[in-house]
């Protein structure tokens, strides 16, 4: 019994410490979520005074709604575009700053400054640019003697224009986490590749620099592809979603469904079809870390 005492007595310590934790847990996570998915069954709308259980229709309608189809293929083409060309340029910029030591800082706060910047503060300004009388962009074509391109009115070009925004403002925090893993990299190994003959840098960066970098390249592209489904800000700001649904992506729709048509019941339902995407990505993040982990 005298063992059993202090044993009894660290448990309550360890289940004392973590409550206020798991109190915030549920609090601010279990319980929303919870909420959320109930009212994912419900005819909720907002503001009416009581609601009734539908059942899976909400999930019915969505299988039905042509917008919701449309913003999901936008969502998934956007992250298509935006994911591997956001790393694969973060990348890139990093390998360069590394080589170039001389202005290290300027280029480190140039790239990182887009991720810095309030994005729609930054969306208002791209507005300025893309503006097909006045944005400095058409009028750099014209001076390239092209013709001026109106790339947020026009439905074949609006998406592409939106991914590109994405990249830039992706590239500079990709940027800093391969500059992170780069620093990691013993410079012994570069040695005993030199001595193996990997003496140039495409050489060394294939042999070298590629596959230390591979648990920070998993890192980046799952965490761009969240932010990538994340895309609400310079939708809203610039397209709202048009020319007539081009540039619809699924966060964009939860949000007119909520607060445009106030169907939070429907709306609840797109964000539990939105949450499944992020919590796919995060399995597949952690399965692929467990397969790399070497068996002890």
């Amino acid at each position: 019994m005298a063992e059993a005492s202090p044993r009894r007595a660290r448990r309550l310590n360890v289940l004392l410490l973590t409550l206020p934790a798991v109190l915030l847990m549920l609090v601010f996570l279990i319980g929303p979520l919870v909420c959320l998915i109930v009212l994912s069954f419900t005819d909720y709308q907002l503001g009416a005074p009581s609601l009734s259980i539908i059942g899976l229709a909400n999930y019915e309608e969505m299988n039905e709604d042509a917008t919701v189809r449309i913003s999901v293929v936008n969502t998934l083409i956007y992250v298509a575009i935006v994911v591997p060309a956001s790393v694969a340029l973060g990348l890139g910029a990093a390998l360069l700053i590394e080589a170039d030591r001389g202005l290290r800082g300027f280029y480190r706060s140039a790239y990182f400054l887009p991720v810095m910047a309030t994005l729609i503060a930054m969306a208002i300004v791209w507005g300025f640019m893309l503006d097909p009388r006045i944005g400095a962009v058409n009028f750099a074509l014209k001076w390239l003697g092209l013709r001026p391109l109106d790339f947020l009115h026009d439905r074949n070009l609006v998406l592409f224009t939106l991914c590109g925004i994405g990249i830039w403002q992706s590239v500079g925090f990709n940027m800093v986490l391969f500059m992170a893993g780069l620093t990691a990299v013993p410079s012994e190994l570069y040695e005993a590749a030199a001595v193996d003959g990997a003496r140039h840098g495409p050489s060394r960066f294939a042999l070298v620099t590629w596959p230390m970098l591979a648990p920070v390249t998993l890192f980046a592209v799952v965490i761009t592809a969240i932010r990538a489904f994340q895309v609400f800000d310079t939708v809203q700001v610039l397209t709202g979603g048009g020319p007539n649904k081009a540039s619809e992506v699924l966060l964009h729709t939860i949000y007119a469904e909520a607060f445009g048509f106030f169907r939070v019941g429907y709306a609840a339902a797109l964000v539990v079809v939105f949450l499944v995407f992020i919590l796919a990505l995060s399995v597949i993040r952690v399965f692929i870390l467990e397969a790399r982990r070497p068996v002890q």
